[in-house]
């Protein structure tokens, strides 16, 4: 709790007592993957290495498993039944949030060293700095090829939703193994003050995806009006109910995934997007074109988003009403540029704790 006296100058101690009040109630390697199927290559990340000055982090703590965790069986490889998957993307522009992310999961798990990482990168060999930082950490590192969807990418209303690895959660099923059913995706710009594993254990029934979702949001504003006076398009949602829910926190059944072929339906949708243009932003469309109507619910806790603001401005945002898993900074402003530009919102300071960046000492 060192963190909420060294920060409390930002925020109230009655909204961290809100915001931490789920992780008080509880207790709480690496390699790349050859070619795989979908006829997408993915390669070796070290083939592709750009040489950069790859930022300095700090060496986080060695996190333990508490009593009552789950034995790991075997080897702890990414095959072992044991372990709780959770994929994100490492880039240059987002690194810093990924690395908070991750280390903020593992400071609120009881069982850490049962979490294995999956980070997609597309520019650079990061599994050097991933190691210096969190040297027990389990994890594998992919190369996410942007050929792979540079065709299939639209303008948007912000330049960074349309960069190519943005668009790899389409792709978890086809990069990560077969013996890999399940897994927890997450956005980089976001720290989780709960135990994930309480996540990993949301029930999905026979849907293949689950999310939190909000059916007040006007869902039609998501598509333009050539999408909704076509009814070859809008008809997709005749049979469903759909509400809007955001992509940067959803917890994912591969096995459905590739039985039902769902990276081919969103391709479909993007190439529709291209000639015939029916939706403004990024990677979030096609996914509400797919699967709205048809999410497992999950708690609004675990994706307070939009604290990043809009996608222009970035405005200060506050918490939604009710408890917080989750932390989200969606939307143009990010903590960690703000922090820097001494022009932070009061809810940056919540982020702050879990950033290992050297200089921000």
């Amino acid at each position: 709790m060192q963190w909420i006296i060294r920060f409390s100058g930002f925020v109230s101690a009655a909204l961290l007592m809100i915001v931490l009040a789920p992780s008080l109630q509880s207790f709480h390697p690496a390699e790349a993957i050859r070619s795989h199927s979908h006829s997408h290559h993915y390669y070796y990340y070290h083939h592709h290495q750009i040489t950069r000055n790859i930022p300095s982090y700090r060496r986080a703590s060695t996190f333990r498993n508490t009593v009552g965790c789950k034995p790991i069986t075997g080897s702890g490889d990414v095959c072992d039944p044991s372990l709780v998957h959770v994929a994100l993307t490492l880039d240059f522009e987002y690194l810093r949030g990924s690395i908070a992310a991750v280390h903020s999961i593992l400071q609120h798990s009881s069982c850490p060293e049962n979490i294995f990482f999956h980070f997609l990168v597309s520019d650079t060999n990061l599994k050097t700095l991933v190691s210096s930082t969190f040297p027990k950490l389990k994890f594998k590192v992919y190369y996410f090829d942007p050929e792979i969807v540079r065709n299939l990418i639209s303008t948007s209303v912000r330049h960074a939703l349309e960069q190519p690895l943005n668009y790899a959660r389409n792709y978890l099923a086809d990069v990560l193994e077969p013996c890999v059913r399940r897994v927890i995706y997450l956005d980089s710009d976001l720290v989780v003050v709960d135990d994930i594993t309480k996540l990993w254990n949301t029930k999905l029934g026979q849907k293949t995806i689950g999310a939190p979702e909000y059916c007040h949001a006007n869902f039609t504003k998501y598509f333009t009006a050539r999408f909704w006076s076509n009814s070859l398009y809008s008809s997709v949602f005749s049979d469903r109910n759909p509400c809007y829910f955001n992509t940067g926190v959803m917890v994912i059944d591969l096995a459905k995934w590739r039985l039902f072929g769902y990276t081919k339906r969103i391709e479909k949708w993007m190439e529709i997007q291209k000639s015939d243009r029916i939706y403004e932003l990024g990677s979030l469309p096609p996914f509400l074109l797919v699967f709205a109507g048809n999410v497992a619910p999950i708690d609004h806790g675990w994706n307070q988003h939009g604290l990043g603001g809009d996608n222009v401005h970035g405005s200060c945002r506050e918490l939604h009403p009710g408890p917080v898993s989750l932390l989200h900074w969606s939307g143009s402003g990010k903590p960690w540029l703000r922090l820097d530009s001494k022009q932070p919102c009061p809810l940056d300071a919540l982020w702050a704790p879990y950033d290992l960046y050297r200089s921000s000492d």
